[in-house]
């Protein structure tokens, strides 16, 4: 039998995520997500008068890629299966993607040295530089026992958290962002105060954007970038983390001048692997707040977390062309500061929100019982 909720997401996704218009080439890229899915999505993309092609990738095959071979065997598949793929995407213009891996730790045991090379001959050119660019994109996690054991549920239910999370009513939000949108393209100096952080920086001049579906799904954000050399202070995330495979716990990051100069975390060996990347993986690329109000928990992913109510989020490396700093870096990892449980986020000296509730009048209706 069809859930009819497969058929409202693959709606929600051409119609408002990626606006599909006649004649638009749609890349749908999956793994280890039902036929039923992906052909909701093509039905939905042709009804719109756009023309889908779908590629289903497997993590595992790439982790043998990854693995295969010499360095100097790697660097030339990267270098050409990278070229591939960025002739393909641009001949897009719009990117779903749907990423259902059973095992997000699939790629934990790849070495640094070799995700490297994935990240600049592939990642950067293909993802950061032409689909973030130059395609109306979205990406979204599919729901499996896996995600469900993250968060703590059963799978059941949470497929229905994932649904009513997913389906949010995303035209109520854009319309409660836009207070926040004024405040922050206004403000000059951010600090964020909590448990075991004092950081401060500023925003002024850089670029703002408001998620609220067009993206990622789930959503709910407002984001921008730091100023690059104005970033001081030390923060402590609270929430579990994976990036490039590894798992994550209490990331530290202390900040001179914009550039992190002492580091730490649960394995603090891959944290500083990752900040060598490139020098501006040392540098942050991105700072946003996180509202949407049916997320209350962390279940170690990125898409989920940084959406989480009360939230914030910082981004080392890679900045965004709508919220430029001029940041350029192969990585560009989000990291997820909780603070419904305490915690502070000032602009110029006002309050802006305390303990995850947003405080001035103009910015209430993102607090979660105004958009439930």
């Amino acid at each position: 039998m069809n859930d009819p909720r497969y058929a409202r997401l693959a709606e929600l996704l051409v119609r408002h995520s990626t606006r599909v218009t006649p004649q638009d080439k749609v890349l749908i890229e999956a793994n280890h997500v039902p036929s039923r899915m992906l052909t909701a999505l093509v039905e939905a993309v042709s009804a719109a008068g756009g023309l889908p092609v779908v590629d289903v990738k497997e993590p595992q095959i790439l982790r043998a890629m990854l693995l295969s071979g010499s360095l100097e065997q790697l660097e030339a598949r990267m270098r050409f299966m990278g070229e591939l793929e960025l002739h393909r995407m641009e001949a897009m213009q719009a990117y779903i993607s749907l990423r259902g891996a059973l095992n997000i730790t699939e790629l934990s045991d790849v070495p640094a040295e070799r995700m490297a090379l994935y990240e600049k001959h592939w990642q950067k050119p293909v993802h950061l530089e032409r689909r973030v660019k130059h395609t109306r994109w979205v990406v979204l996690r599919w729901p499996n026992p896996s995600m469900a054991q993250q968060a703590n549920m059963s799978t059941e239910a949470f497929e229905d958290f994932y649904f009513r999370v997913c389906l949010a009513d995303y035209a109520a939000m854009e319309k409660a962002v836009q207070p926040l949108v004024r405040r922050m393209e206004q403000a000059d100096r951010v600090r964020i105060l909590g448990p075991g952080t004092d950081l401060s920086f500023s925003i002024r001049g850089i670029g703002v954007v408001s998620c609220h579906g067009r993206r990622n799904i789930p959503d709910g954000e407002c984001f921008t970038a730091p100023v690059r050399d104005s970033v001081n202070g030390t923060i402590q995330f609270n929430t579990p983390t994976v990036y490039r495979g590894i798992p994550m716990d209490n990331v530290r990051l202390v900040f001179k001048e914009g550039r992190v100069v002492e580091a730490s975390s649960s394995d603090t060996r891959a944290l500083e692997g990752i900040l060598d990347s490139d020098e501006g993986a040392r540098y942050l690329g991105e700072f946003a707040l996180g509202f949407n109000p049916h997320i209350r928990q962390a279940m170690r992913d990125t898409l989920f977390d940084e959406k989480i109510r009360g939230s914030l989020h910082l981004a080392l490396g890679q900045c965004y062309e709508q919220a430029e700093n001029h940041n350029r870096s192969s990585v560009h990892w989000d990291n997820v500061l909780l603070q419904e449980g305490g915690g502070e986020v000032w602009f110029d000296g006002v309050l802006l929100r305390k303990d995850g509730v947003f405080l001035p009048e103009d910015l209430q209706g993102l607090n979660p019982e105004a958009l439930a």
